[in-house]
């Protein structure tokens, strides 16, 4: 149930996504927190990868287990990718999304799209989009 209404929420925001401006320059502290993320997702290090979700994401989950249980179940391209490249930078209504290739260990190729929030300093992601995308190689 949870996991539905978090997907519901996550397409609620997403529909108001019309319109794409073009590539911006890639941003390498936003590649860095998604890389940091998936990185601590491969070591099973709930902790850290916690760290890179945005308040709201952290405020929803509330803990890293509660976290990374979510992610091993909905998003296991993103727990165990096999290949990860990074795609364009894009402004959509106002947000920035990175778009990221991942293969995960079967082969199969999905276009993830994070979308990020400035904290302070720092980038953290604040949801995702993932897009199967057979026949694409990573």
């Amino acid at each position: 149930m949870r996991k539905l209404m978090i997907g519901l929420a996550m397409a609620a925001s997403l529909a108001g996504a019309v319109r794409a401006q073009d590539a911006l320059t890639p941003n390498p502290q936003i590649q860095g927190s998604i890389q940091g993320q998936i990185d601590a997702f491969q070591s099973d290090d709930f902790v850290t990868a916690f760290e890179f979700a945005s308040p709201g994401i952290r405020g929803t989950f509330r803990t890293p287990e509660n976290f990374g249980a979510m992610v091993q179940q909905g998003y296991p391209m993103v727990w165990r990718p096999q290949d990860v490249r990074f795609g364009p930078l894009r402004e959509i209504d106002g947000g920035l999304w990175q778009q990221v290739l991942i293969q995960d260990t079967t082969g199969q190729s999905y276009i993830v799209e994070y979308r990020m929030e400035q904290v302070g300093s720092d980038w953290r992601i604040s949801g995702v989009k993932v897009i199967p995308a057979p026949g694409l190689s990573t």
